[in-house]
């Protein structure tokens, strides 16, 4: 397993710093990665509206910023995606309890929710199921595994290496095997050789390997829990 570059750094463990400046830019980081996962497994569990949702999902991340739900973590007791599932259970279980009609801080957004591409998502997932624990697990793979998309994207961009992108997201990010073109044809659609394309496509996935690793360690709050995580994704 290689070690965890020094660049990188937990926000689970930020997320209880003495600097407010940090807890808000660790929070930020959370809210990004879970938001998408918090509303699916509201709208599914809870069996909640599209707006519902969003307003659930807005309203829980509003509740947690402002009363610090997330410094009270304890890496001893539990993974940090199990905590805030539980929060998160007894935050909406209390809001229907109340019946409250929740509002999202005065039309303050806290967090960006994307409700459009989130039920397109769901409409194209045939996985969801009754353990709810376990779709919980997977929303968030996807999550992660999505924001190490983005920074190969912008990183393959900014160093005027926009091909090599392409040539993985059409390749490993296909949404079926049937949708998934040859080495042969991405090729010719970009007017490369097969070797260019093996070459291109090899060096995409190992950064993007290193870019998962640099993401999970963010959401990790101690060494072990990010080794154990490493070890369940087989990386």
């Amino acid at each position: 397993m290689p070690s965890f570059p020094a660049t990188r750094h937990s926000v689970v463990v930020a997320i209880r710093s003495n600097r407010a400046d940090e807890r808000r830019s660790a929070f930020d980081a959370l809210a990004d990665a879970y938001w998408k996962p918090v509303f699916k497994y509201v709208r599914l569990k809870w069996r909640a509206s599209p707006e519902e949702a969003a307003d659930l999902t807005q309203a829980f991340f509003l509740r947690a910023f402002e009363k610090e739900f997330f410094s009270g973590f304890d890496p001893a007791k539990a993974r940090f995606r199990t905590f805030l599932r539980t929060c998160l259970d007894r935050f909406v279980a209390n809001a229907r309890q109340a019946d409250a009609r929740l509002k999202r801080g005065g039309g303050a957004t806290l967090v960006p929710i994307d409700v459009a591409e989130a039920e397109g998502e769901l409409a194209q997932q045939h996985d969801a199921s009754a353990d709810f624990d376990a779709y919980f697990h997977r929303e968030w793979l996807r999550s992660l595994f999505g924001t190490a998309a983005a920074r190969l994207r912008d990183a393959c961009a900014a160093r005027g290496r926009s091909a090599r992108f392409a040539l993985f997201e059409e390749y490993d990010l296909a949404r079926d095997e049937a949708d998934r073109p040859t080495y042969a044809e991405l090729a010719r659609r970009h007017g490369l050789s097969a070797a260019d394309v093996t070459n291109e496509l090899a060096a995409a996935r190992r950064e993007f390997r290193r870019l998962v690793l640099d993401a999970l360690r963010e959401q990790c709050a101690t060494d072990e829990e990010f080794d154990a995580e490493a070890r369940a994704l087989g990386r």
